[in-house]
C-alpha cells in the first residue's frame, strides 16, 4: 500500500506487532512531518484509506442486509461459529459452494476446492504431490485466509459467544472441537519444521470437514422442525 511505501521510504517502522488495527491508527495519528508537502502527502495516504475502510464497511453492511430471509441464512450463522470465518466469508463460502447437500461426504467438499493432493499412477507405482487447486479458487482462498487464525491458542472470545448465543449446542460443540484439533495440528506441524505455506494448506482440509458439517446440520435443522410439528 502506498501509505506503508511512504513510511518505508522515511524509515518509519510501526513498533507494534499488527497494523491496521485501532492502536496502529492511533500511532498513524500521531504522526507529523515538518517538511508542508510530506505533511500533505501523508495526510492524504491517511484519508484515502479511511475512505477505503468506510467503503468496505458500506458493502459489508449491505451484504448483511441483503442475506436476511434468505434460504441459506442459517447456514452463513453457524459457519461464523468457526474461528477465522466472519459473516462476510461465510457468505462468500456459502455463495461459492452453494448447496451442501450436493457434498455426501466432506471429502467430495475438499476435491470441488481442489484441496486434495494430487496423485500419479502407474501400475503399482502411486506417488502424490501437491493439492490439485483444481475447483473453486475462491472458496480455497477463504478457507486459506482462515486457516492463519489457528496459530493462536484456543479461546473463545466475548464476540464469538455474542455470535453463539442462539445457535443449538452442537454447532457450539462443533466449533470449539474444531478450535482444539486445528490449532493442535497447525502447532504440530510448526513443530515439525514444516514451511507455513503447506500448513495453510493442510488446515483449510482439517476446517473443510467442520465447514461441511455445521452447514449440514443446520440445513437438516428446518426440516427436522417441520417434521415435530407435523
Amino acid at each position: 500500500m502506498r501509505l506503508r511505501g511512504f513510511l518505508l521510504r522515511h524509515d518509519i517502522g510501526y513498533p507494534g506487532k499488527t497494523a491496521w488495527t485501532k492502536t496502529f491508527g492511533r500511532w498513524l495519528a500521531a504522526l507529523s512531518f515538518e517538511a508542508p508537502g510530506r505533511q500533505i502527502a501523508f495526510t492524504d495516504y491517511c484519508l484515502a484509506v479511511q475512505a477505503c475502510d468506510e467503503r468496505v464497511e458500506r458493502l459489508s453492511l449491505s451484504l448483511l442486509q441483503a442475506t436476511q430471509r434468505w434460504r441459506f441464512e442459517g447456514v452463513v450463522r453457524v459457519r461464523c461459529s468457526l474461528r477465522g470465518i466472519d459473516a462476510v466469508s461465510a457468505i462468500g463460502l456459502v455463495a461459492e459452494i452453494g448447496d451442501i447437500d450436493r457434498f455426501e461426504h466432506p471429502r467430495k467438499l475438499m476435491g470441488c476446492l481442489g484441496l486434495v493432493p494430487s496423485e500419479r499412477s502407474s501400475g503399482e507405482r502411486v506417488s502424490r504431490g501437491p493439492i490439485t487447486k483444481r475447483g473453486n479458487a475462491h472458496a480455497r482462498r477463504l478457507l486459506t485466509q482462515a486457516a492463519w487464525c489457528y496459530r493462536f491458542k484456543p479461546r473463545v472470545g466475548y464476540q464469538a459467544q455474542r455470535g453463539q448465543e442462539d445457535l443449538p449446542e452442537f454447532t457450539h460443540a462443533l466449533a470449539w472441537k474444531a478450535q482444539l484439533r486445528l490449532t493442535d495440528r497447525y502447532a504440530k506441524l510448526r513443530a515439525r519444521g514444516v514451511t507455513i505455506n503447506k500448513v495453510c494448506v493442510a488446515v483449510p482440509r482439517g476446517l473443510d470437514g467442520f465447514v461441511w458439517a455445521v452447514a449440514r446440520n443446520a440445513s437438516a435443522a428446518p426440516l427436522m422442525a417441520l417434521s415435530a410439528a407435523t
